[in-house]
């Protein structure tokens, strides 16, 4: 009994550094695909990345395939990693934010499930630094940004030789769970690229009237990076509880 109670309820458990943590729960987005969440101190994240093709009213969010289109867009829209279904979704910005058509007086729709959020650059600093805080670097400290490792999926990245870098020996990664695959980008040119090397997510965050705060992560290196970048570019997407 004592070993069937254990099973029932080790997804539950939060795991010591180093060894894989596992989901605290799951919910559903407006289109039914169902998601997986972790709390981190005071906050909660999704840990896997948007499927949705809807805004939470139901409204289409258009999935754009052509590369002149996408480069024009000023407007909501989505993609597979080289149009490809197999692979997975990349949102523009303007999806994230809800801008669906061109009237600057229609109001914005909202884009993440009921109860959750685009994360905020500041958001994302705090993650950033309760990972540091709880020994998610890879080298075990508590100072300083080596937590790229723990927050990367074990597999898909190209190989590295950079110590505690996300593509050296890759078995070791993901301890905090965050499962962050290189799924790439779709630049504002509308061009895939960086595929196995590169995993961006968008922040809600503007950084001036054309580019947006965002992190990222590389296979050769051991932190998570912070930038700005275009609002036409097509990044993957994670959420926050309100």
């Amino acid at each position: 009994m004592r070993i069937l109670l254990y099973l029932l309820l080790a997804p539950l458990f939060v795991f010591a550094q180093g060894e894989q943590r596992y989901a605290d729960g799951s919910a559903s987005d407006q289109d039914g695909n169902s998601f997986e969440w972790i709390n981190y101190g005071i906050q909660v994240w999704t840990v896997e990345n948007s499927e949705m093709v809807t805004y939470r009213d139901g409204t289409p969010i258009p999935e754009v395939t052509d590369t002149t289109e996408w480069g024009n867009l000023t407007t909501g829209a989505w993609c597979y990693y080289n149009n490809d279904s197999s692979k997975g979704k990349l949102y523009n910005w303007y999806a994230v934010m809800g801008i669906h058509d061109t009237d600057p007086n229609t109001p914005n729709k909202e884009f993440a499930p009921e109860g959750w959020h685009v994360p905020t650059d500041t958001e994302w600093t705090i993650l950033e630094n309760y990972l540091i805080a709880n020994g998610y670097n890879y080298d075990d400290t508590t100072t300083g940004n080596k937590i790229a490792k723990s927050m990367a999926s074990t597999t898909g990245w190209d190989a590295s030789t950079t110590a505690g870098a996300v593509g050296n020996d890759q078995s070791l990664n993901n301890s905090s769970g965050f499962n962050t695959f290189p799924e790439g980008l779709r630049s504002s040119n509308g061009v895939f690229k960086y595929s196995g090397s590169n995993a961006y997510i968008w922040s809600s965050t503007e950084r001036d009237s054309n580019n947006v705060w965002r992190r990222y992560l590389y296979s050769d290196y051991n932190y998570l990076y912070r930038n700005e970048n275009n609002k036409q570019n097509g990044f993957s997407v994670r959420f926050v509880r309100d």
